[in-house]
């Protein structure tokens, strides 16, 4: 073949003792969708930030388009030509400036460029790049108004912007509802088909299915498999994880509910033009209500989580009426929830003093565990030996900070903190982003073993994910349940047969 877009030379990165790569080597061409496959920890992210500037390697070399390749920073590697959407949405954008200043914040923040035009012209100049990737609509309102897949398609659009030779997308599908999906699987077609390399980071296989032309795995730090389509996923993943998976992962045992209805709703409406819906979820059960992104899901757990309002209708909890005024109000109840954005909803950035795995874990509990208001450093250091070893949390120890953490270590730590203290109900918005497929099989093995004793609602777009996990699958769309006849390419309520 030709000489590699990009070209990837013994690459060893360490942070303290602990060595992230490890004399990697990696090659993809122009016109090529290579997908980096990894568990959880293997690299993947640590490889994405050198490649993309934010890090710079101990040892190696990298070279883009036959030259060498060392950028100091996103911006000076976006200059020479490599583009990246990162997985976390909140580090990409600025909720309170217009759509179409987010699209064009790389040209507003370049010093270089005297960019004085009105918001008129900001937003003309705008509209091509919005087009690019379907984004149709008022380009003048704050980006906020848009929903998590809005803002990722604008931070997809801002990095095409340079027309990039490298194209790196971290999980870019996570909050995409199957047409985003697909139109952005169209978009990546035709840049390949214009000559574009791509790197794709996905633990999504049919993301991988549908777009790679071919997968590198990594374990430990370096490339250890090469597969070219039509890839053996299978074996991939046994590659990546160092064995196989179970052969049926989603028979579940059965007789898991009590009996007992510990939460349900009545006539609920959680927005003005949804229909009432009635549903009730047993102690022991664990249920996931499935549907597509946008389709209401996540601000039904805001509603029972008390961070939302029900237009009308009522909940109860263990036979008790069910009206928090605030998440504190939840939290205090035994009523827990890791959010969608796990940045936005459960992490804290690096310049906040406590934004360690400890810290954050105890965070929801200060008032609970130090009632005198002095925070007890070996209490809460224990609590977060305790949870690291629990969910196998791949870390150096509990003053880690959360930024150095892979994706899938990050999300352990999330679904850790909600199991620090007993739960009532546990509410849990897609907590499988940005997982791999053994992490994602030892987070089901640790909830269905702590699920007696509380409710567990779990809410998902992914029907393989949906049927891994729950006793009881419900579609979930528009606001509401939907338990008459579902479409063939849908979902009903069904019970999951025995194993």
């Amino acid at each position: 073949m030709n000489q590699p877009v990009l070209k990837v030379v013994s690459i060893t990165k360490r942070f303290g003792a602990t060595v992230a790569l490890s004399h990697l080597d990696l090659d993809i061409h122009a016109g090529e969708v290579v997908a980096l496959m990894g568990a959880n920890g293997a690299g993947k992210s640590t490889l994405v930030k050198i490649v993309s500037g934010v890090y710079g390697p101990d040892s190696g070399s990298l070279s883009l388009r036959g030259e060498p390749f060392a950028p100091s920073s996103p911006q000076h590697a976006k200059r020479l030509g490599v583009a990246t959407v990162h997985q976390s949405i909140a580090d990409a954008v600025v909720p309170t400036l217009s759509i179409a200043d987010n699209l064009l914040l790389d040209r507003l923040c370049d010093g270089a460029s005297a960019w004085r035009a009105t918001p008129a012209a900001r937003v003309d100049a705008a509209r091509p790049l919005a087009q690019r990737v379907g984004l149709d609509m008022d380009l003048s309102a704050p980006l906020h108004t848009l929903s998590l897949a809005g803002q990722q398609l604008v931070t997809l659009a801002r990095a095409l912007a340079g027309n990039p030779s490298l194209l790196i997308l971290d999980e870019p599908t996570a909050s995409l509802s199957a047409p985003e999906a697909e139109r952005l699987f169209a978009l990546i077609e035709r840049l390949r088909a214009d000559g574009a390399a791509i790197l794709l980071v996905s633990h999504r296989l049919g993301d991988l299915r549908r777009i790679a032309d071919r997968v590198s795995v990594m374990r430990d730090g370096r490339i250890v498999a090469d597969l070219r389509a039509p890839i053996n996923f299978d074996a991939a993943i046994e590659t990546m994880i160092g064995h196989a998976l179970p052969a049926d992962r989603t028979a579940l045992r059965p007789g898991s509910a009590s009996g007992n209805a510990l939460f349900s709703v009545r006539g609920l409406k959680s927005t003005p033009t949804s229909i009432p819906f009635d549903f009730d979820l047993e102690e022991g059960e664990i249920v996931a209500m499935a549907g597509p992104v946008g389709g209401g899901k996540s601000r039904l757990a805001r509603v029972i989580f008390g961070e939302a309002r029900a237009v009308e209708g009522d909940m109860q909890l263990i036979g008790k009426p069910w009206r928090p005024r605030s998440p504190a109000d939840a939290i205090r109840a035994g009523v827990y929830l890791a959010g969608e954005d796990r940045w936005r909803s459960s992490l804290f950035p690096d310049s906040v003093p406590f934004a360690s795995i400890a810290g954050t874990l105890s965070f929801p509990f200060l008032s609970r565990w130090y009632r005198r208001g002095f925070v007890r450093r070996e209490t809460e250091c224990s609590a977060a030996r305790d949870a690291i070893a629990a969910f196998g949390v791949r870390c150096t120890g509990p003053d880690d900070r959360l930024s150095r953490l892979s994706g899938g270590n990050q999300q352990k730590v999330v679904l850790a903190r909600w199991h620090t203290e007993p739960a009532k109900l546990l509410l849990l918005d897609e907590p499988f982003q940005g997982v791999d497929a053994g992490a994602r099989a030892d987070i089901v093995a640790l909830l269905r073993k702590h699920a007696a004793g509380r409710a567990t609602l779990v809410f998902v777009s992914d029907l393989e994910e949906a049927f891994e996990i729950a006793d009881r699958v419900v579609h979930f769309d528009r606001g509401t349940t939907l338990d008459r006849p579902a479409p063939a390419d849908s979902i009903s309520s069904v019970a999951l047969p025995p194993s």
